[in-house]
């Protein structure tokens, strides 16, 4: 049995995670910001690992290891850094295949990174996703320690997240749901993306804890079938028209259009305009690839189970209101929550 300490470990991976960590026998603790019950060798810890006050009394404590899926400016991450290996026989990185640069050949863990190559000095100059993740796999790195494992990810769904490219399900499916246009960008649907369902990510992660092979080593954990998006968005329109008894209507505009409809800046041109195909050979030394769910019917089945309970975060009625000026279209009055949604929608919308 192995202590683990999950920090942030309740979304599409971390979830899975937990559960097959504690079924294999370890005693799990997980922070949440959100009240839980706890379960035989899981055990929920409310409060913000953000903060110092909260997450110090944990790293006092020595664990097998610690799996950290916070998000962390650079600065704040390299301050954490020493206590976050100092508490852990092995601290598991959750960064972003999103750090690898564009190529014209499947990625492999040793490809070139954006924050390698690129001479854009204004996207240097931010802390964006990416380069955020990457600099701090460096301070990784320069720290003298081998105990930290990095995985990358790249695009997880689950039966609550559904992504379109840059949109999550609350900046496309709501819309269908409500009878509006789903509004894309006809540069991103054609191009290549790699999306894997966050179990089978959490199932290659569990093989990698523990594992004294993994140490000092960095794994992207990615499906090994890639499909177009607009492949992907003809699987969510066939379910959707099932469900509805009609197909919603699709806009693809083009990416000055589109952008004034989602600011991504960043994230599109540097990531969702690339085509991104994956080389599993370093972590199927681990995990049988070949055994993830399929792109077709698991995504499917993740949106059928979604659409039996619809529950969405908040909406940008902003970028909803540009959308529905750009289709001619105006939402329902029953659907805002709060006057000030309605000011903003109507600003928006018709000025």
């Amino acid at each position: 049995m192995k202590n683990v300490l999950v920090l942030g470990g309740t979304g599409a991976m971390g979830k899975h995670l937990v559960q097959l960590l504690a079924e294999r026998g370890d005693r799990v603790c997980v922070t949440t910001r959100a009240r839980r019950d706890s379960s035989a060798n899981v055990e929920y810890i409310q409060g913000n690992a953000r903060v110092d006050s909260f997450l110090e009394p944990l790293l006092e404590r020595q664990w097998d290891a610690i799996v950290d899926f916070m998000v962390y400016s650079t600065p704040i991450f390299r301050q954490r850094v020493p206590k976050l290996l100092g508490a852990t026989g092995q601290y598991v990185f959750l960064s972003s295949a999103r750090v690898y640069a564009d190529s014209s050949t499947p990625i492999r863990e040793d490809s070139p990174r954006l924050l390698d190559i690129l001479d854009d000095s204004e996207f240097l100059d931010t802390d964006e996703y990416s380069l955020a993740k990457a600099r701090q796999e460096d301070l990784l790195k320069q720290s003298g320690k081998k105990n930290w494992t990095i995985i990358r990810p790249y695009i997880t769904y689950s039966e609550q997240r559904l992504q379109l490219g840059v949109l999550e399900k609350e900046a496309w499916l709501y819309r269908a749901l409500q009878g509006r246009t789903i509004v894309f960008s006809e540069d991103i649907a054609c191009k290549l993306t790699t999306l894997t369902y966050g179990m089978d990510v959490a199932r290659a992660m569990t093989t990698l804890i523990g594992d004294p092979r993994a140490l000092g080593e960095a794994y992207h954990i990615t499906q090994s079938e890639s499909a177009s998006w607009r492949r992907v968005l003809d699987r969510y329109l066939k379910v959707l028209e099932k469900h509805l008894g009609r197909q919603p209507k699709v806009a693809l505009f083009d990416m000055e259009k589109f952008s004034r409809c989602k600011w991504a800046k960043y994230q599109i041109k540097y990531d969702r305009l690339f085509d991104r195909t994956f080389d599993n050979t370093k972590i199927a030394q681990f995990v049988d690839v070949n055994a993830f769910q399929s792109l077709e019917a698991r995504l499917a089945r993740c949106l059928e189970e979604f659409l039996e309970d619809p529950e969405f975060h908040a909406i940008d009625w902003g970028s909803e209101a540009i959308k529905d000026r750009y289709c001619g279209e105006v939402a329902k009055l029953r659907e805002f929550g709060h006057w000030k949604h309605i000011i903003r929608y109507l600003l928006h919308r018709f000025f």
